[in-house]
């Protein structure tokens, strides 16, 4: 029986904040994967890196400060090292899960890149906060190198980068050879590590890319037959975070628009995981998304619990 090609988009809740955090996170999150790959699933993981790569960001500018020889690491840099020590973690986790269950299924992390476009509009107005909080002297000396900041109120000032679209996932060829081969793929980490191509070559970005828009691409070009989306609620909500919150058990990529042109959504939650949603069943119409917390994984399978998407 052939195997069900599932692209699968881990929040941060499956990986933690910390280095400690997230030791302890994946041994969880690698029983629900395990889980999913015993459901006769052929995985291909992809996952947030917010946490990570501000830790890691952080990590580095005060390098700099303390020791004048060392040079700051670029966003894409940083993005290059959440992807890898993520992957490290990740996939060991889930190697000794499957191995524990007498499942012997080879898992591999790939650096990924994805190209953006170098007029993308959110280079014009960077909108996505990350970095230490920062005195009112070193964000005028961040303002002086060209960067973007912005003001938390009652906490200091943070370095502020763009989120461009996903234009093309440059290793998207390894990432399906290996998941054809049988083998569990961890790909595209924190949204990818950012890419601009110039005269056929490619050059890192200061920037970030949104982990959701990601997972959509992926589950596209490799036209898988499902994506599962896994964040911090169990359901997609009407009137989330209000008096008269509902679930949505099921809807169509129509119904979908017509919230998104109601505002239902917001614009930085769930927004991201519905259009990511709507892009792939527009590019795989016969594919479904369903988005829900890690936990309900096997209930949403089922049809017990999270959000159902679809093109009919």
């Amino acid at each position: 029986m052939a195997k069900m090609k599932t692209v699968v988009s881990l929040g941060h809740e499956a990986l933690g904040s910390t280095t400690l955090e997230q030791m302890d996170a994946v041994k969880h999150t690698a029983k629900a994967l395990a889980d999913l790959v015993e459901q006769n699933m052929q995985l291909i993981i992809t996952h947030s890196n917010g946490p990570q790569v501000s830790m890691i960001h952080k990590a580095m500018t005060e390098l700099r400060r303390v020791y004048i020889d060392y040079t700051p690491a670029p966003m894409c840099v940083c993005s290059a090292m959440s992807q890898g020590y993520i992957g490290y973690d990740l996939q060991n986790s889930l190697r000794s899960e499957l191995y524990s269950r007498g499942v012997a299924v080879p898992v591999s992390t790939i650096l990924t890149q994805v190209t953006v476009d170098p007029y993308d509009e959110a280079f014009y107005e960077p909108q996505k906060a990350l970095g230490r909080y920062m005195s009112k002297e070193d964000a005028e000396q961040e303002q002086r190198k060209g960067n973007y900041v912005t003001e938390v109120p009652g906490k200091g000032f943070r370095r502020v980068v763009a989120a461009p679209k996903p234009i093309d996932i440059v290793e998207i060829d390894a990432i399906r050879t290996l998941s054809d081969a049988g083998q569990i793929v961890i790909a595209c980490g924190g949204g990818g590590i950012p890419v601009i191509e110039q005269n056929h070559i490619l050059k890192g970005a200061s920037a970030v890319i949104e982990k959701d828009s990601i997972a959509g691409k992926l589950a596209a070009d490799l036209a898988a037959e499902q994506l599962l989306i896994f964040t911090s609620v169990d359901h997609v909500y009407t009137g989330f975070e209000t008096d008269h919150a509902a679930p949505i058990t099921e809807m169509s990529v129509a119904q979908a628009k017509e919230l998104i042109e109601k505002g239902e959504f917001g614009t930085n939650n769930m927004l991201p995981k519905i259009e990511a949603a709507i892009a792939y069943l527009e590019a795989v119409p016969t594919g479904r998304v369903i988005i829900t917390s890690l936990a309900n994984a096997t209930d949403a399978l089922k049809g017990k619990s999270g959000t159902l998407i679809t093109n009919k």
